[in-house]
């Protein structure tokens, strides 16, 4: 597959350098467009343009130097709310300007909501100290980690012409091939938008509908998305490179859907996006992966509300009409799945409301199956799973739906973590919770898999109340706990929540994976943060804090992380001080009775020693 073609509609793009005063803003820009290392450099450049052929892509950008003088600060955020990408820059010789990407820069894009692809630039490499040589993966790896905005870093010098291009290209490459979209970096898989858009590609060009593109439709293909025909020896070559990672990628007629998916995948892990994105646009999508309004006849399409693959409202009704009453009009279900335009129900609610009935009251569900007409066995519909204790030791559990319990103090964040998990928009209105609230929907993980995760909120006030159980946790397959990353309280008492749910674990053997989330990330971190986060963390034993913002729709995969966690319930298990202490007891114990019938276990051992020798000698023999 060739070069990318001219992405469609796009003037030009606007790349904002900023950065502390003295990182090389200036000189880096007048290398970049000049050739040359300016021996005299203004304070602050004027508008600066790369011509078009400047890059392959054949767009121009223009370049904004930016002032990080306090006076100027208002000018700055106007021009970081203009930017198609920024490039953020720190000084290779003043590690100060390197920390302060993530105490003042990174933070203050996020306050002003400036949502573009940052480019990490550390300039003035041939001034580093060679003392201080570190690999810029080291460097970068925990502020990328933080900041997911960060596109790209890479390390330049103007006065020595390294990789001064390079800094622009990568910018103006962010913009017009975007990562995000396409792939997810955390499961290094195709994003599922992405993944359906490639299928309905694959789909129109297998015109002999067998499944696979043969040769002359993968010329079709080629010459459609590229304008220029494969070479018979440069499709055999594809073939041989599909069929060498993966055999079902090629078959006896040609390309597969696996072989094509696989493809773009490749393109994408070597940084090829711009290959992916040509066969998009060409296919008239977007850089949200949906096709283009124009594409879509809206005017000249006229449908019933009833003609899609939702229950309307009445529908729901009509599913139950021969039921004593509609078992989704009260709580915990009435808005526990998330709901159409019109108040209806997808096939993935519809089940997921289901899951959830037979969750919390299997008795009833079974009840309502009979009522609307099950034809078969109605006990066979529902598959009892082993406990989850033997899940921990198994250290896997198989179970398709999972219960996780949300604790965290007022105001946290839990009702709008809730709200988003079922499509609801966000809003600022706070409203708390009174009663235990559910939530249900499907989680579709890498490779396809749909596994169905119920949310269960617990107010913070009912906490002590399902403590008082001692089979309060035997039904959570997790518990995620709450707090807003901005206020240090707030922390302290989700804190306090997880030992308490820790302990009682401990105490009861039902013990439950647990994961932190820090709610608010648009917000800025209270100022020891990081600190105690780690701290804690290290000690119980279980993951840091995953940041997530619901006013920037940031979820951080968080509910696919939930799931994953659920799957493996050996892991990310808290050790409160007191469990650490109780296990050193028992193993103390366990030591000294091992003590006492030492005499009669040295014959035995000496016993086995001797067939072990002998086996040894044998097989040497």
């Amino acid at each position: 597959m060739a070069k990318s073609s001219n992405p469609e509609g796009k003037p030009g793009v606007r790349i904002v350098v900023a950065g502390d005063r003295g990182t090389g803003k200036s000189s880096l820009i007048v290398t970049a467009a000049a050739e040359t290392f300016p021996t005299n450099v203004l304070r602050l450049l004027p508008p600066t343009r790369l011509p078009e052929d400047f890059y392959p892509d054949r767009v121009p950008i223009t370049i904004i130097d930016t002032s990080a003088n306090p006076e100027d600060r208002g000018k700055l955020a106007e021009e970081l709310k203009r930017a198609d990408a920024l490039v953020l820059t720190y000084a290779c010789d003043q590690p100060e300007t390197l920390n302060r990407l993530s105490t003042y820069w990174l933070p203050e894009l996020r306050q002003l909501e400036v949502k573009v692809p940052v480019i990490v630039v550390g300039c003035k490499l041939d001034l580093r100290d060679d003392q201080q040589q570190v690999s810029l993966e080291q460097v970068m790896s925990p502020i990328m980690q933080q900041f997911r905005e960060i596109e790209t870093c890479i390390e330049c010098s103007a006065y020595k012409h390294i990789q001064i291009p390079e800094v622009f290209y990568y910018a103006q490459k962010a913009v017009l091939h975007p990562t995000g979209p396409l792939f997810d970096q955390e499961s290094q898989t195709l994003k599922p938008r992405c993944v359906r858009a490639l299928k309905r590609i694959f789909i129109l060009c297998d015109h002999d509908r067998d499944g696979a593109l043969s040769d002359a439709e993968l010329n079709d293909f080629q010459v459609k998305c590229f304008n220029a025909p494969l070479q018979p020896s440069e499709i055999v070559g594809v073939k041989r490179v599909v069929q060498d990672k993966m055999v079902e990628g090629v078959n006896e007629r040609g390309l597969t859907l696996t072989g094509f998916l696989f493809l773009h995948a490749l393109f994408i892990e070597k940084g090829r996006l711009e290959t992916t994105w040509t066969v998009l646009r060409k296919f008239g999508y977007n850089n949200d992966i949906k096709l283009s309004d124009d594409l879509i006849p809206h005017s000249s399409v006229k449908r019933a509300p009833d003609q899609d693959n939702n229950l309307r409202p009445v529908e729901v009704e009509d599913v139950f009409s021969t039921a004593p009453d509609s078992p989704w009009n009260d709580v915990p279900y009435k808005d526990a799945a998330e709901k159409t335009a019109l108040g209806g129900l997808s096939l993935d609610a519809f089940l997921s409301e289901w899951a959830l009935m037979t969750l919390l009251d299997p008795a009833r569900s079974l009840e309502n199956l009979i009522y609307i007409g099950y034809p078969g066995d109605p006990s066979s519909a529902i598959r009892v799973t082993k406990r989850r204790r033997l899940d921990r030791k198994k250290q896997q559990s198989e179970r398709n739906v999972f219960q996780c319990f949300v604790f965290g103090p007022a105001n946290a964040g839990k009702s709008v973590l809730i709200n988003s998990f079922l499509g609801r928009p966000y809003s600022d209105t706070y409203s708390p919770t009174v009663d235990d609230r559910y939530a249900v929907n499907v989680v579709e993980l890498p490779g396809g898999i749909k596994k169905t995760l119920v949310l269960r909120e617990i107010p913070e006030d009912g906490v002590a109340k399902l403590l008082s159980s001692k089979d309060s946790l035997a039904v959570c397959d997790i518990a995620v706990f709450v707090h807003d990353s901005s206020d240090e309280s707030s922390w302290k008492r989700a804190t306090e929540l997880l030992v308490d749910v820790a302990g009682h674990g401990e105490d009861t053997g039902y013990e439950v994976p647990c994961l932190i989330v820090a709610a608010k990330d648009d917000l800025d971190s209270f100022p020891t943060a990081i600190q105690d986060s780690t701290r804690v963390s290290q000690d119980m034993g279980i993951e840091a804090p995953i940041p997530i913002s619901s006013k920037l729709s940031d979820f951080n995969n968080i509910f696919r992380r939930i799931v994953k966690a659920a799957e493996h319930p050996h892991l990310s298990i808290p050790e409160t001080e007191a469990g650490r202490s109780r296990k050193q007891y028992h193993r103390l114990i366990n030591r000294s009775l091992m003590f006492v019938s030492v005499g009669a276990a040295v014959a035995i051992v000496g016993l086995a020693a001797y067939h072990v020798y002998a086996a040894r000698k044998n097989a040497s023999n």
